[in-house]
């Protein structure tokens, strides 16, 4: 991939990376997986499944707890 940027910009870049003991090549590849990372809405919404699970398992919450929270919220609704 061949990317163009100002002379400044460059330097300053090298310049951090080397200072986080990276070339600029390893530091543009951790840029564009965290910039791809946030912005995969399938990937966030199995982090947030995966979280709310984790609680739910924390929290002793079991399958029947859910089913009669959602059969209560939905009887509050009707």
């Amino acid at each position: 991939m061949i990317i163009r940027i100002e002379p400044t910009l460059k330097n300053k870049v090298s310049n951090l990376a080397k200072s986080e003991g990276k070339n600029l090549s390893e530091l543009v590849r951790e840029l564009l997986e965290n910039y791809t990372k946030e912005r995969d809405m399938g990937a966030y919404i199995d982090n947030l499944w995966d979280s709310i699970g984790q609680k739910l398992y924390q929290e002793n919450i079991n399958k029947p707890d859910i089913e009669e929270a959602i059969k209560l919220t939905r009887s509050r609704n009707a």
